[in-house]
């Protein structure tokens, strides 16, 4: 299966079969901090962590895939996500609202994505997230998600395959307090791959390796 970041939290997951799986699709432009190109990609799944225009955002995409949103179980062409709910900031949701933490399995691989989590999670919901092989976090520090460094602690807990950091500031995206530099300066084993894309397959990856890909839009 290969993971392209197309930018943001987008993602686009195509497997070995060619089903392919968007997360979190945005609306370019929105209020002027999201840079990146237009998402119109003809995915068969879309995810949606939130009901932000940096997240929700389908307008842009081609053809009509099935939308998966929200927490528990949701079984769609044959995959089952799971949604952790939790929330996009440290009170509960009563400042940014609610997020959804979806995992799913793809040619055996395990996916997480988080979405704009915005607090540490605790042990019990460490645990239901179950063994993890690519966990896609956000990066870029406070104000809409995780501090950077509960970012990694969160990773060290989950003990994914690899990590690839998304939401973070670049060239395309400003609002964000942290880039791939201050990741690096946390974690210099993390790796610039200097592509969008990459392939995986199942058990063929390091433990905890940090792959930081460029936004392909």
């Amino acid at each position: 299966m290969k993971i392209k970041w197309l930018g943001h939290a987008c993602f686009l997951i195509t497997s070995d079969s060619g089903l392919k799986i968007i997360t979190d699709p945005y609306q370019a432009g929105f209020r002027n901090i999201i840079n990146y190109g237009p998402v119109n990609e003809s995915p068969d799944i879309v995810t949606i962590s939130h009901q932000h225009g940096d997240h929700n955002y389908t307008g842009d995409l081609q053809g009509s895939p099935d939308i998966v949103q929200g927490a528990g179980k949701h079984l769609v062409k044959g995959i089952e996500f799971i949604g952790l709910h939790c929330y996009h900031d440290r009170a509960s949701g009563q400042e940014r609202g609610d997020n959804t933490i979806f995992s799913f399995i793809i040619d055996n691989v395990r996916i997480c994505h988080c979405g704009d989590l915005g607090h540490p999670l605790d042990d019990s919901e460490v645990q239901s997230l179950g063994r993890v092989d690519v966990l896609l976090i956000p990066t870029g520090g406070p104000g809409a998600t995780l501090e950077l460094d509960e970012a990694m602690v969160l990773g060290e807990k989950l003990q994914p395959g690899v990590i690839i950091p998304m939401h973070f500031r670049n060239q395309k995206c400003s609002f964000p307090r942290y880039g791939a530099e201050d990741l690096i300066k946390l974690k210099p084993t993390a790796i610039q791959t200097g592509k969008s894309e990459i392939e995986f397959s199942a058990g063929q990856y390091p433990v905890g390796q940090i792959l930081i890909l460029e936004p392909a839009l």
